[in-house]
């Protein structure tokens, strides 16, 4: 094997040790420690925090706390204790659990100068329009660019040295590393790559995902490894980690057994009470369900994402009249690259783990010419002011005269957003309200276009069309359509917040998902696409009309895109826009009570979106803990504290169990991500959030320092996990799954998907079946495809699953 192929697998089996990093502005939630996964979850957690000088569990006082609010059922702590040897008085093992102190090394000095400097390189490199002055030759990639000027750098010592190296950056790496063993690569490289993992995450995820900024300008982990390394050479740091100081942190140091740590006794056992409370609800209910009359037409239908917030609004909505609500991923489906009518660029309106298939991007419609053109103008007027006042603020003959003249007008902006940051909105919106909206004169362009010049195909081809469809009904199990069906996406609004995408739709890669929307309501109402869906056996009435929303996840008012609705459906929209109004107060009081604003509902929720200086406009997706794959009536009388991600199945429409499988292998997936981000988020904020925003400093439009300096941010900000600082919101609980199906079909689906086994075998999400063919009763899964009856003790291996006989509750 030659040295540069050892490299380059070097590099790669080094990388896994750091989870992909995405920019702010399409915040994309993933589980940091991703690259663990094909470890015990204890394990993962502890190679981690040495990597990365991290802690992977609550704390002793969040535990405590839990022990004491009776969160954790005492009879399951004790059998968790008593099954991994340990002393099952809850307080005396709550004692034991005191981590020492971390130690630390002076000699750490001299690799944090190789942090800093690095630093700044990247963060001049990978800038995305921020800075007025843009680094030179970036289009040659970053480590070409770094060779040619970092040269100049008095900061670094005999830096002109850096001119002797060559050019190529996997031959810089060959000649730094001449005195270190082959099998030491690995090892090295890993070292290097964590000592700055929000850096080496971005730098990771943009050069394998590709787009605009890295076609313009490459960077890529060889090129970065062979400047951090320069600037270690240079500065006489440690190149292996054999020879660099180390440093020591012992995590749960008493009353550890050979089996598992104590906190992962504690944590299981706060899991399986929340769980057991989950699963109780869910067979209960699946027991009424199969004695239940079949329903008739409902009012209408409304499909929401599967996000946790839309739990609330559709409870409530639920309450007003008969309406049908269902969840499904917010994507809804149609893996798309989405360019808005008037956006720069497009964007990736997917999940992470899917590739966008589509170019879709918005079309003014035909008679829309007047709306187009006050659009235009109106966008061509604050473009021009803006390009004005940028430089009249930047340029140096005129940045004091334009402070002197304008001071005063800016001083009563700055107080009016301050003191009163709701009418200013308001005053915002009169203003923006005289201007149509691009969906007013625009329609996504779904029809195919061979022609088109773009990367991905243009539009969707008939046939495509219907299999979305088709795919999006068959998920929800749907037989019955009401006269209007709304796919609802969501987005936020905030404002003054680097950390907004991360508010927005988790399934559209921390993008609004109003488009997704928009595109399946404009692939369903297409005549075409209805034939081809009544073929196929889903009976469309003539008068069903779709139609897309977006929900507002942070003043929960929902905006109905309704231009196409014809007049015979008028007063059915009309009640429904009343419905989601009163739906809408309710949720808003809820959402706003839980940010200890009680009584104040839908203006609490608007002042928080308005205001500038808000660091918690709402708590996103804090709280999540569970996952329930079933029809909704399992859960439709639940207040379920807005926890649960409800994605909507029907097994009986299911007789393959590829519904299932689509589920299992993409949403459950997904919804692991998410709440493993707010997991680790809130056990090491520090290291795996994003530490408090008061202290942000946003850099380069990709991320944040927490200071003037340092690695790049990776996860969520305190202020959205925590309540104080020492007390998390969020608790800190791994993704319960609920699925409503046959036990056999889903070891079935397991059985074809060794990803979702190897999840849940070393403990990263859990999995419970209700099973409706076994008297409703509820499985556990154990390990290696074996299930466990929760109302008893011994494991069932899949292959003999049998109906149970479970003692009555």
């Amino acid at each position: 094997m030659s040295t540069e192929t050892q490299i380059r697998d070097s590099i790669e089996q080094a990388a896994t040790a750091v989870g992909d990093v995405w920019p702010l502005h399409s915040f994309v939630t993933a589980n940091p420690l991703s690259g663990f996964e094909d470890q015990p979850f204890h394990e993962a957690v502890s190679e981690a925090g040495e990597l990365f000088d991290a802690d992977g569990y609550p704390s002793v006082e969040v535990f405590r706390r839990a022990w004491e609010a009776g969160q954790i059922a005492p009879d399951v702590l004790r059998a968790e204790l008593a099954d991994h040897g340990y002393d099952t008085d809850p307080e005396t093992s709550l004692e034991r659990m005191t981590a020492a102190p971390t130690d630390t090394d002076d000699e750490q000095a001299v690799e944090d100068e190789v942090d800093r400097l690095l630093t700044k390189w990247l963060s001049s490199f990978l800038d995305q329009g921020q800075a007025e002055w843009p680094m030179p030759n970036r289009e040659q990639g970053f480590y070409a660019a770094f060779h040619a000027v970092a040269r100049h750098d008095g900061e670094i010592p005999d830096s002109g040295a850096i001119a002797d190296l060559p050019d190529d950056p996997v031959d810089a790496l060959e000649h730094l590393l001449a005195d270190s063993p082959a099998d030491r690569l690995p090892d090295v490289f890993e070292h290097h790559l964590t000592a700055l993992p929000g850096w080496t995450g971005y730098v990771k995820q943009r050069a394998a995902d590709g787009g605009d900024w890295q076609s313009a300008y490459p960077v890529t982990l060889a090129g970065y490894l062979a400047a951090r390394l320069t600037l270690a050479d240079l500065l006489g740091a440690p190149i292996d980690p054999l020879d660099a100081p180390g440093t020591t942190r012992t995590v749960d140091p008493v009353g550890e057994t050979e089996d598992v740590p104590l906190r992962e006794c504690w944590l299981t056992a706060w899991e399986a009470s929340y769980r057991e409370e989950l699963v109780d609800a869910v067979s209960d209910a699946s027991e009424s369900r199969a004695e239940a009359d079949e329903g008739g037409r409902p009012d209408a239908q409304l499909v929401f994402c599967i996000d946790t917030r839309s739990e609330i609004l559709r409870r409530h909505l639920e309450a007003t009249g008969d309406y049908d609500t269902h969840g499904y991923a917010g994507f809804f489906g149609v893996p798309m690259r989405y360019e808005g009518y008037d956006a720069d660029v497009a964007v990736d309106a997917c999940p992470p783990i899917v590739d966008a298939q589509h170019h879709v991007a918005d079309r003014p419609t035909k008679g829309a010419d007047d709306a187009q053109a006050d659009y235009d103008r109106w966008s061509a007027t604050l473009d021009a002011g803006g390009k004005l006042l940028a430089a009249l603020k930047k340029n140096a003959a005129t940045a004091f005269s334009f402070v002197e003249t304008t001071g005063s007008g800016y001083g009563a902006a700055l107080a009016a957003r301050t003191l009163a940051p709701a009418r200013a909105a308001g005053l915002l919106d009169a203003a923006d309200d005289r201007t149509p909206d691009d969906h007013e004169f625009c329609a996504p362009g779904v029809d195919y276009n061979p022609d088109g010049v773009h990367e991905l195909r243009e539009g969707l081809t008939l046939e495509e069309k219907v299999e979305y469809a088709a795919t999006a009904f068959d998920l929800m199990g749907w037989e019955t359509f009401a006269r209007l069906v709304v796919f609802t996406g969501h987005a936020s609004e905030t404002a003054n917040n680097p950390f907004d995408s991360s508010l927005d739709c988790g399934a559209c890669a921390g993008n609004p998902g109003g488009p997704s929307a928009r595109v399946l309501a404009a692939i369903c109402n297409d005549e075409a696409v209805v034939e081809e869906l009544r073929e196929r056996g889903f009976d469309v009435p003539e008068d069903t009309v779709f139609l897309a929303g977006e929900h507002n996840t942070t003043t929960d008012a929902v905006t109905l895109y309704a231009d196409h609705v014809p007049e015979s459906h008028h007063d059915d929209l009309e009640q429904l826009r009343t419905d989601l109004g009163t739906a809408r107060e309710g949720a808003a009081a809820e959402r706003a009570a839980s940010m200890d604003a009680e009584g104040a509902g839908v203006r609490e929720t608007e002042r928080r979106a308005a205001d500038w200086a808000e660091t918690r406009p709402e708590w996103g997706l804090a709280g999540n803990a569970g996952f329930v794959v079933g029809p909704r009536d399992l859960t439709e009388g639940t207040d379920l504290d807005g926890r649960a991600f409800l994605h909507s199945y029907d097994w009986t429409t299911d007789p393959d169990g590829d519904a299932l499988a689509a589920i299992m292998a993409g949403p459950m997936v997904v919804t692991q991500w998410i709440n493993s981000q707010y997991y680790f988020a809130t056990v090491d904020t520090a290291v795996f959030g994003s530490g408090s925003k008061v202290t942000h400093n946003p850099v380069g439009n990709v991320g944040v320092y927490q200071g003037n300096g340092g690695d790049l941010m990776t996860g969520l900000p305190l202020q959205s996990v925590m309540a104080a600082d020492d007390d998390p919101h969020h608790q800190p609980l791994r993704l319960s799954t609920v699925i409503h199906a046959p036990v056999d079909r889903v070891t079935d689906v397991l059985a074809d998907h060794e990803e979702l086994t190897d999840l849940l075998d070393n403990g990263w999400l859990s999995l419970t079946v209700v099973d409706p063919t076994q008297d409703h009763c509820a499985f556990h899964y154990e390990d290696e495809l074996a299930w466990t009856p929760v109302s008893e003790g011994p494991a069932v291996d899949a292959a003999e699953q049998t109906a149970p006989t479970v003692a009555d509750d």
